[in-house]
């Protein structure tokens, strides 16, 4: 049998490092071999899945729609490319959840926003179907800039105990220190359209990645020009 030692150790490291794990710690979330790990949600938007890229088509006459990992995560960091057709309105949900008895299973828990509109809340994060916006950019102007429409713009999420910051671009949009859900699972979303006409309209996600371990020495350095939310009692 000790002849075979070298063949089984090299299928282990050809298996992680083509497959799901890099030395850094780095996990892709959503690659074609992946998609198993997710399910639909709510809405009856279409997803395509193409290579280590994610595309979302929207739907008239569906309510939102949701790609959602079957497992939950509570400490992570969260990196990913996104690209937005103009007009159309999406976000990436964490820690969120859907039960039966919350609103016949509606889909709801932090969301960070992505859109293209004139008040340029991308990074921003909502509750879905909870309590609305936790962090709006209103008084953070360099975060408005962040966004640039019609482009691939970098999103850096970091949920690490009660603190949810995120990045767009490389400038620290929402800085919230909120305790309401620790852990659930991850979504990407495909907005409900109100027109006909905006039938079609793609949001496109890549270079989708996570990493759940070592994250104190991770942590990007926050601006403290930006404000912080507090929700919390004390």
């Amino acid at each position: 049998m000790k002849y075979f030692y070298p063949l089984i150790a090299l299928f282990l490291v050809s298996f992680y490092s083509s497959n799901t794990f890099s030395q850094d710690g780095w996990t892709y979330l959503i690659t074609k071999k992946k998609a198993n790990d997710f399910h639909q949600l709510n809405g009856s938007g279409t997803y395509k899945i193409k290579g280590k890229k994610l595309v979302g088509i929207s739907k008239y006459g569906t309510p939102n729609s949701f790609l959602a990992t079957k497992i939950n995560y509570g400490n992570f960091i969260l990196e990913f490319e996104v690209k937005i057709d103009t007009g159309l309105n999406s976000g990436v949900q964490i820690r969120s959840l859907s039960k039966a008895k919350y609103h016949n299973g509606a889909v709801h828990g932090y969301q960070v926003e992505i859109e293209t509109s004139p008040r340029k809340w991308a990074g921003g994060i909502y509750d879905e179907s909870r309590r609305g916006w936790l962090y709006p950019l209103t008084d953070n102007p360099k975060g408005q800039k962040a966004w640039i429409n019609n482009k691939w713009n970098h999103y850096r999420i970091e949920a690490i105990g009660n603190e949810l910051k995120t990045w767009v671009n490389g400038i620290l949009c929402a800085n919230l220190i909120d305790d309401m859900t620790a852990e659930g699972f991850i979504a990407f979303q495909v907005h409900s359209i109100q027109r006909k006409e905006q039938e079609g309209k793609k949001v496109k996600w890549r270079n989708i990645k996570i990493k759940t371990n070592g994250l104190e020495n991770e942590r990007q350095k926050s601006d403290p020009t930006v404000s912080v939310i507090n929700l919390n009692d004390n």
